[in-house]
């Protein structure tokens, strides 16, 4: 893990190349996370690419419910020469729900950003085929949501029912 002081630097490196893009940075329980600006995640990725994070592990959404901006998305990148693992967080107001793609960069990013998109509503703008992944198409809402209703809608399944021999009903 890079320590409280190596996050501090990695983040001013950052903020050289683009002061806008780090708001914040976090250490805590041995772990860095950095905040940043949603129109500079492509950016910021790209830059901790050239530093040694070269494998983008996942993509996670979050709703911050009721906070505004509600909507985060995490990134979990691993530098496999040092062992070190780097959170890059972002958050969006659910008025406005989006973030570029890291997919044309980080091809394994395009089933994550869609399962983020499916289950939160955030839309990531460039996304090669950014449609539902877990929900059907014509599913409405977002399931991950806080504010989404919990018990859903009741489910029949009619269609394989047994009516061979025997069936009596």
């Amino acid at each position: 893990m890079p320590d409280a002081p190596g996050l501090e630097l990695l983040a001013q490196e950052l903020r050289e190349a683009d002061d806008a893009s780090v708001l914040a940075t976090e250490f805590f329980r041995g772990k860095g996370a950095i905040q940043v600006r949603p129109g500079a995640i492509r950016e910021v990725l790209q830059l901790l690419k050239g530093k040694g994070f070269t494998f983008l592990a996942s993509v996670h959404g979050l709703d911050y419910y009721p906070e505004e901006p509600r909507l985060g998305v995490q990134y979990e990148l691993l530098d496999m020469r040092a062992l070190d693992r780097l959170t890059v967080k972002l958050r969006v107001p659910l008025d406005e729900p989006t973030v570029p793609s890291v997919t044309p960069d980080w091809p394994t990013a395009d089933h994550q950003e869609r399962e983020v998109y499916d289950m939160f509503g955030v839309v990531f703008e460039g996304h090669p085929d950014l449609r539902r992944i877990l929900m059907p198409e014509d599913y409405e809402g977002h399931p991950q949501r806080r504010d989404f209703p919990i018990g859903g809608e009741p489910v029949f399944f009619t269609y394989n029912e047994q009516k061979g021999p025997g069936y009596t009903r």
